[in-house]
């Protein structure tokens, strides 16, 4: 009998390729659940098993979320839904405390219908500004305070209190900038290489002296179903992230010399709040489960331009 797999924010960047990956194993019959708020009809994978279903709806409406879970019975679950992207997380601060309820649906629903293991997409967010270098799952502080990385950071909280009174399993991903095909532009490596293409401004907040690391789409991707596949990281965190640190306006320089492009860097206004000053993650949880070299940034940045599926909106 094939294992039965939910995957929300399914129709999102980072969701669909964990959801196309699961479905090239004939033996999982992925469901994919998304109010397409920000995910896109366009990012769904396409099986060549027939093994893939895609459910509109909203995981924060229990109503809406429960009979997709008691009409499927579940026997693990990748809650990656949320309410993405910096800017639009900072103008939305309600919106976005709202995922709360979602994690609270998805943890109850999977408790009551035997989902065996609880998959959820936590954020390098919680790290708050950094104290600590790299950052790691269990010594750095969690010093989040903007409703985005508070949520994610509620939301383990969850996790851990549901495994500790009901026995649910779970597998917490720490994501680090990741980007990739169908990643839509209002994220940074995306958007620097949409404009780098166009040869139209590259705006960057501040100086640019800020630090990122850029995880490529399939290194994430291969780094959760390696978890997920080998039953390892259960009831823990892992860090899913390059640690090669590397600076905005470095990235803007190196994408305007790999797109040959005639782009002119504009500085614009700092963000008033959530640009951290570094952000490093140490990865050695994600090298044992990925098991090879992760792609290196201009490598990563060739295969986006080669794969001509940068999203325009």
């Amino acid at each position: 009998m094939k294992q039965r797999i939910l995957v929300t924010g399914g129709a999102g960047f980072i969701g669909s390729g964990i959801a196309a990956k699961l479905a090239l194993d004939p033996d999982n019959f992925v469901v994919i659940v998304d109010n397409l708020h920000t995910g896109a009809l366009e990012k769904l994978p396409v099986s060549p098993h027939n093994n893939i279903k895609f459910i509109k709806a909203d995981v924060n409406d229990f109503t809406d979320i429960s009979s997709v879970l008691n009409s499927y019975r579940f026997d693990f679950v990748f809650h990656f839904a949320a309410l993405v992207g910096v800017k639009r997380t900072l103008e939305y601060p309600v919106m976005v405390l709202n995922d709360i309820t979602g994690i609270k649906n998805i943890l109850n629903l999977s408790k009551n219908t035997g989902v065996k293991r609880v998959y959820f997409s936590s954020s390098s967010e919680v790290y708050g500004e950094p104290v600590e270098f790299p950052q790691n799952e269990h010594t750095t502080p969690l010093n989040s305070r903007l409703p985005y990385a508070i949520v994610k950071n509620v939301g383990e909280a969850y996790l851990r209190a549901y495994k500790q009174e009901f026995d649910l399993d779970f597998t917490i991903f720490r994501f680090f900038n990741t980007y990739g095909p169908k990643q839509s532009k209002d994220f940074v490596m995306s958007k620097f290489l949409y404009a780098a293409l166009h040869n139209k401004e590259i705006s960057i907040y501040g100086d640019g002296s800020q630090t990122r690391t850029f995880c490529y789409i399939d290194d994430n991707v291969d780094s959760c179903l390696s978890a997920f596949y080998n039953n390892k990281m259960i009831n823990d965190v892992v860090n899913i992230g390059t640690d090669d640190e590397i600076s905005i306006l470095q990235l803007a320089h190196s994408v305007i010399e790999v797109t040959g492009s005639k782009s002119k860097i504009v500085h614009v206004a700092a963000l008033k709040e959530g640009d951290m000053t570094r952000r490093c993650p140490d990865n050695s949880k994600m090298k044992q489960l990925l098991n090879r070299p992760l792609t290196p940034l201009l490598e990563g940045i060739q295969k986006l331009i080669d794969s001509k599926n940068l999203v325009k909106s």
